[in-house]
């Protein structure tokens, strides 16, 4: 099955979006936390990709590598040679976690990893890059089984994101921000390129709720991040793991159908039991 279908699926479960991998025991953003994310049986991992000073593309979130590795360098300025010698410290790195054995990836060992395994959540740290990952993961044969993501709040973004994303026919992400004052013309902007997921953050969930039938009419996707440092106004992991039904339950019944987190497995317990549950009141309804 490909990204497109998957998403389209009205009886799948609630997708898992794997943030960064299985950072737990891992480094983040490297082979093994993909590996265990793939082991999990998770839906989609998160990755971060950034490209070399020599035109190829690896795996990392910030602007230097000191957080993950301790060297204050862009890796941009580095070639992919150098960088995939790079040893990377545990879990979401910072001096008191060691270094570890797992090397800095190439976006080409992440791929051979994954292909036909597990969906890929591209993060590309600069928007004038994803045309060259779209044909790079085009030429590697996996351009099925991963997305491009991107803002879409104004009429040139969504110029943008047509020309260069939306005509190569692969599945694209686009980003609104409804806590912004320009919410209703970014819902509109969603509404006319309608890519197969939109991830949605917002101020108030019933800005959600009050149009989540028409995502629904216009086979739109939502997906939404409860990362603790970017979630909408208090539906974070952690106040989910005191209480999953008020964040995740809450999500899941305004539509939507896929949750990135760093609480995978927590996620998963609450949809298993939620699961179960339901299959319990409806038993007991037809009685």
């Amino acid at each position: 099955m490909n990204y497109f279908e998957y998403m389209a699926d009205p009886h799948r479960r609630c997708a898992i979006v794997a943030h960064r991998g299985i950072w737990t025991d891992a480094p983040e953003n490297s082979l093994l936390a993909i590996r265990r994310a793939i082991e999990a049986g998770y839906d989609v991992v998160e990755i971060d990709v950034r490209k070399t000073s020599d035109g190829e593309f690896v795996l990392l979130h910030d602007d230097t590598l000191e957080r993950v590795a301790g060297i204050d360098t862009a890796p941009e300025q580095m070639t992919l040679k150098d960088l995939t010698g790079v040893a990377l410290r545990n879990r979401d790195g910072g001096p008191e976690n060691a270094l570890t054995e797992e090397m800095l990836p190439s976006l080409r060992d992440v791929f051979e990893l994954t292909r036909d395994r597990i969906f890929i959540h591209l993060d590309i740290k600069h928007r004038h890059v994803i045309p060259d990952v779209l044909a790079y993961a085009k030429a590697c044969g996996v351009d099925s089984q991963v997305d491009f993501w991107a803002d879409l709040k104004t009429e040139a973004d969504l110029d943008w994101i047509q020309a260069n994303v939306v005509s190569q026919g692969v599945p694209f992400i686009a980003r609104t921000h409804l806590e912004h004052d320009t919410a209703d013309e970014q819902v509109e902007l969603v509404f006319r390129l309608k890519p197969f997921v939109c991830e949605a953050s917002f101020k108030d969930l019933s800005q959600i709720e009050r149009i989540q039938q028409r995502f629904h009419d216009a086979g739109i996707t939502l997906w939404v991040n409860t990362l603790d440092s970017v979630a909408s106004p208090g539906f974070t992991d952690t106040a989910a793991l005191k209480n999953p039904d008020a964040i995740w339950g809450r999500l899941l019944r305004a539509g939507f159908s896929s949750i990135q987190t760093d609480e995978m497995a927590a996620l998963r317990n609450y949809l298993n039991f939620d699961g179960a549950a339901k299959k319990g009141s409806l038993r007991s309804m037809r009685r």
